[in-house]
């Protein structure tokens, strides 16, 4: 496990009421960094959650495992059960996909120029910005700035 690892915040609850009593999990949030830090945030989340059952709690109660928390909420009539875990994200089919790695290619730097650019009406000057629009980096900023030696600026 890796500090870069992706950690699943999870809890699993109880839901309805009765008979109808069940299960139900989702991820609460997730979480880039190492594993005490994913339990970490999973204590804070833990401490705040409401769960909808029971509407009006006479005893909450949290409680550290091995592997998260375990809050007992009990009722007037029925105890409710939220189970709190954290688990290394392995695979997400609805992760959005990683971008490429990005290959940077060296610069060759361009000679500078004999002397100083012609001012405005001068012969030579050119008429848009200094630098070209292929002389841009990487990112796609100038390598030049326009207004770098435009004597009409002053």
């Amino acid at each position: 496990m890796t500090p870069g690892t992706t950690w699943a915040l999870v809890v699993e609850t109880t839901q309805g009421i009765g008979q109808r009593k069940h299960t139900v999990a989702r991820v609460l949030a997730q979480v880039e960094g190492s594993r005490e830090e994913a339990l970490a945030e999973l204590e804070r989340q833990a401490r705040g959650y409401v769960p909808e059952h029971p509407g009006s709690p006479r005893r909450r109660r949290l409680l550290r495992t091995a592997d998260g928390f375990l809050l007992v909420v009990e009722g007037s009539w029925q105890t409710f059960a939220s189970r709190f875990t954290v688990g290394e994200l392995l695979a997400d089919s609805d992760a959005p996909p990683a971008p490429p790695p990005r290959a940077r290619e060296p610069r060759v730097p361009e000679p500078a120029p004999a002397g100083p650019p012609a001012g405005p009406g001068e012969p030579g000057e050119p008429a848009g910005p200094v630098s070209g629009p292929d002389e841009v980096d990487e990112d796609g900023v100038p390598v030049r700035p326009a207004w770098l030696g435009r004597r009409d600026l002053s």
